[in-house]
């Protein structure tokens, strides 16, 4: 399965598919978190972060580069990359504290901070590799309609894995 659709009908529900997904998530592993303004991305990755271990408040990364959550194994880290203009411009330890062994990283607006080149990739490989894209789109109310994709793009031109 490369693309799966789930729709959810309230926040809770939003929160559950986040939790299930964590389950297939290990230690290294990046999800990317694509949706507009209120779309329930800060809402899944709660969810994620909970079934990790997580027990401190989860809040969105708006007005910082992002938040690091101890979980029992692993450390979260739940990114916002909105306010940059690309990774390519900035110092490469800027998402050191972030990113690699010990950590699962969830990066909301990774379009908007990357420079990517369309297919899912950052244009200097901080973020390529991601194991999973996720795009939430609000379908009136609390409603949401959330593409899940586990096969995303390689790196070698473009192919899926």
């Amino acid at each position: 399965m490369a693309v799966r659709i789930v729709e959810t009908s309230d926040p809770a529900e939003t929160e559950s598919l986040g939790a299930e997904l964590a389950a297939g998530l290990r230690d290294g592993d990046v999800v990317l978190v694509r949706g507009d303004l209120g779309a329930g991305k800060t809402t899944l990755v709660r969810g994620a972060a909970r079934a990790l271990g997580v027990t401190d408040p989860v809040t969105s990364p708006t007005f910082s580069i992002g938040h690091r959550y101890r979980a029992p194994d692993v450390t979260v880290s739940h990114l916002d990359l909105y306010r940059l203009a690309g990774l390519e411009h900035e110092d490469p330890a800027l998402l050191a504290d972030y990113l690699g062994p010990g950590r699962i990283a969830f990066v909301e607006w990774p379009r908007n901070g990357n420079g990517e080149d369309g297919n899912g990739e950052d244009g200097d490989g901080q973020l390529s590799g991601a194991r999973l894209h996720v795009t939430l789109g609000h379908q009136g109310g609390d409603r949401r309609r959330i593409e899940v994709d586990d096969d995303p793009p390689s790196r070698e031109g473009g192919e899926r894995r």
